[in-house]
């Protein structure tokens, strides 16, 4: 056990050697002796890095989200899969996604190795249980309709490689998204995303850089996909699930800011919405009921600016 143990071992220092984001940062070797002020512009100079480094993968990106949109459209589900704190930012993507854009509870979810109690508390050994990955995503009836984002800043995480390697094997398409570039995810994955931001400020801890640039791939991949299904009509979300007192304060101010129209026409028309913002939005900008617009919604698939087009194209028509 003690040589299997120690080859491990080995077998690991040799593939952390290699890794880009666990190497030693020389512009932060001095950190421990800064005082407060200086640590943190170090660490900010280093963050500067992150956004141009996902620019040089926006062309992966849309890929990823060409392949999201009708899979999603056509009722099929987007996982993300990741240990730690790869797996964290997957789930808050996937929570988020739901009173964002009103969609159900199972279109976008987040799987973290270690289950639920990996969300606030480290689980020893779960990144390493390739058994588990695969288990996991069997758990949530993964299909070829499907699409399986695995995270992981190394790119190695035993547990999303084995998942991504079932979702081949069953036909489900598979994203990956790592700041390691010779990796075994960007090896297994049909589609790479990349984002090189180098060493970490303090060696290895991928929370920073490594855990920035994966939060903002996957801000890219559920609003770019969600803008693709009509969830938002110009810049605006008006598909807001109006679950609180701040969500409704926002969608009076959505469907005022989309029309023009007074505080007290946008609280009527939310109300003759059942407030629905997208709907109240779209029976002030054509001057109908609720039944109508809601027809109209039906047959644009719920893209807004479609429903009203087509319905000024039929009010011209008719005069």
């Amino acid at each position: 056990m003690t040589m299997d143990r120690s080859n491990t071992t080995d077998d690991l220092l040799v593939q952390l050697n290699a890794i880009v984001s666990e190497g030693r940062n020389p512009n932060t070797m001095d950190i421990d002796l800064l005082p407060t002020e200086a640590i943190l512009r170090r660490i900010n100079r280093e963050d500067a890095q992150v956004a141009p480094a996902v620019a040089t993968q926006v062309p992966m990106i849309a890929k990823a989200v060409d392949c999201i949109v009708p899979r999603l459209a056509a009722g099929g589900r987007l996982f993300y899969i990741g240990a730690g704190t790869s797996g964290r930012l997957g789930i808050l993507d996937a929570v988020e996604c739901r009173p964002t854009f009103s969609v159900p509870d199972d279109l976008v979810q987040g799987i973290i190795a270690g289950g639920e109690p990996a969300i606030q508390f480290a689980v020893e050994g779960a990144e390493d249980d390739r058994e588990a990955g695969v288990a996991d995503v069997k758990a949530k009836q993964l299909s070829a309709q499907d699409v399986l984002v695995g995270l992981s800043a190394s790119g190695r995480t035993p547990y999303v490689v084995a998942a991504l390697e079932y979702a081949n094997s069953i036909g489900c398409p598979t994203v990956a998204v790592t700041c390691n570039p010779d990796s075994a995810m960007m090896q297994v994955a049909n589609m790479g995303i990349c984002p090189v931001v180098g060493p970490e400020a303090l060696t290895g801890s991928t929370r920073l850089k490594s855990g920035t640039a994966q939060k903002l791939v996957l801000n890219m991949l559920s609003t770019a996909s969600m803008i693709r299904l009509g969830k938002t009509y110009e810049n605006l979300m008006v598909d807001v699930n109006a679950s609180n007192e701040k969500l409704r304060a926002r969608a009076i101010r959505i469907v005022m800011q989309a029309t023009d129209c007074s505080r007290e026409q946008a609280e009527q028309a939310l109300k003759a919405a059942d407030n629905s913002a997208k709907l109240a939005i779209l029976m002030i900008l054509t001057a109908t009921d609720a039944a109508t617009a809601r027809g109209l919604l039906e047959s644009n698939a719920g893209f807004l600016r479609q429903a009203a087009e087509q319905a000024s194209g039929k009010e011209s028509t008719d005069a």
